[in-house]
């Protein structure tokens, strides 16, 4: 997809036929060369002498295609299309380019309908197949973007995207027929098993992801030769061939990484006794039992071969989630409408002390509300707004009253139960934390 394309033939006015072909003529030669910036000037002179011209509106787009200008070649395909026959065979290939500019813009859908026109004037334009599958495949549509995959090798069977897009859908498409039969051919299964259990289709799942994470190279630098029974080439010495690993192969290339990887941890500054114990963002461990890697794992180790962490040292707090932390912001707002005020871990500490309350206390009777955000990351909140229940006023008399000792001009509230305690010389709260009732 998104290759430039010239194109020769076209109407031309009598009178500037031979001037026109000339300027055609040169221009490829230019696009040979891959003199770009050339051919662009040559086949803008070329519309100059024929605007309508649809070869030369067709070159200049395929000249801008090729230098990244979706903008330019998008306005001279579009141009090419209004001076086209509805009988031209061009009109496949022009939409479908204008399909790979809005796919590489982003715009999927514009690009869905640009592959379906073209579609619709040849069913067998590769680039539109492979295109729409492409999009059908970001839609989540697996199969179907696995059908459109497979009519496109039906026409160019050596086409190495859809090829690789499709191996790559195997898990989501193939039947439970075919996935066994791919497991036999990697020696995963018996040759007579006859039904695939959920435990092979798991296992196929897991050396495919595998071989598509480049296993068998890995395992070929490993290596100085690769065990015979570590990989199995179906289709040798055809254009077709593929390697693929045995289920040897892939408990080799599992073990390797593993050992490979607590090294790697090492080395960036995880000492050998955490190693087993990091775990991801989300909390969960990166090695098995096996001490082989889990998919967070494998991601967690090709971070630190590029010097970023992406694993959780055995002390460190899971990282709230985005989703949390919108939430949390949400529940801030909410405080803050209904009176609260945030006040600091040794402020809270401080009314704590002065009460000698207990946290339950605090939390239930007295106006304090804790806000859970992380294991060790903790935000309080105290009820600043007058109520009728004087013991929801008091840690925030004893909050004004701690920051009256520092600046003279800050009010402190008056609290009917704070000031008769104070009287009689009792605190808030007994010795176990309870209130003074």
């Amino acid at each position: 997809m998104l290759a430039g394309c010239l194109f020769s033939g076209g109407a031309f006015a009598a009178g500037t036929q031979k001037n026109l072909a000339a300027c055609l003529e040169r221009g490829k030669k230019e696009f040979s060369a891959k003199d770009y910036l050339q051919a662009q000037d040559t086949f803008t002179q070329c519309l100059k002498l024929d605007p309508n011209n649809t070869e030369a509106q067709l070159s200049l787009a395929g000249v801008l295609l090729t230098q990244d200008d979706l903008d330019g070649a998008e306005k001279y395909f579009t141009a090419a299309i209004r001076s086209m026959k509805r009988n031209s065979p061009y009109l496949s290939y022009t939409y479908s380019m204008l399909g790979d500019i809005a796919l590489k813009k982003q715009q999927n859908d514009e690009a869905l309908q640009m592959y379906s026109k073209s579609l619709d004037y040849n069913a067998a334009n590769v680039n539109s197949l492979v295109g729409k599958g492409v999009i059908v495949e970001y839609q989540g549509d697996k199969q179907g973007a696995a059908e459109y995959y497979r009519s496109a090798l039906a026409v160019e069977p050596l086409n190495l995207i859809a090829r690789k897009r499709l191996i790559n859908l195997e898990p989501d498409y193939l039947t439970d027929v075919e996935m066994l039969t791919a497991l036999k051919q990697r020696y995963a299964v018996a040759p007579d098993a006859s039904e695939l259990t959920e435990e092979n289709r798991a296992l196929f799942q897991k050396i495919h992801q595998a071989e598509q994470r480049r296993g068998v190279d890995y395992l070929k630098n490993k290596y100085l030769k690769v065990p015979s029974e570590y990989v199995v080439t179906l289709n040798k010495d055809t254009s077709f061939a593929r390697e693929m690993l045995t289920l040897d192969g892939y408990k080799a290339l599992e073990k390797n990484i593993g050992q490979d990887a607590i090294a790697v941890f090492q080395k960036v500054g995880v000492p050998i006794k955490d190693v087993f114990d990091l775990r991801d963002m989300k909390g969960e461990k990166l090695f098995t039992l096996e001490s082989t890697l889990t998919d967070s794992g494998y991601y967690a180790y090709t971070e630190a071969l590029q010097g970023r962490k992406a694993f959780l040292l055995p002390n460190e707090a899971v990282p709230p989630t985005q989703a949390f932390l919108e939430k949390v912001a949400a529940r801030v707002e909410e405080l803050k409408k209904a009176g609260y005020i945030e006040i600091t871990r040794s402020e809270y500490k401080m009314i704590q002390n002065q009460t000698r309350c207990s946290d339950e206390t605090l939390r239930t009777k007295l106006g304090i509300y804790v806000l859970p955000i992380t294991k060790n990351e903790v935000r309080y909140f105290v009820l600043a707004r007058q109520t009728a229940d004087p013991k929801k006023g008091v840690p925030y008399y004893y909050l004004m009253a701690a920051h009256a000792k520092r600046n003279p001009k800050i009010k402190v509230p008056s609290n009917s139960l704070v000031e008769s305690y104070s009287f009689y010389g009792y605190t808030v709260c007994l010795d176990d934390g309870n209130l003074l009732e």
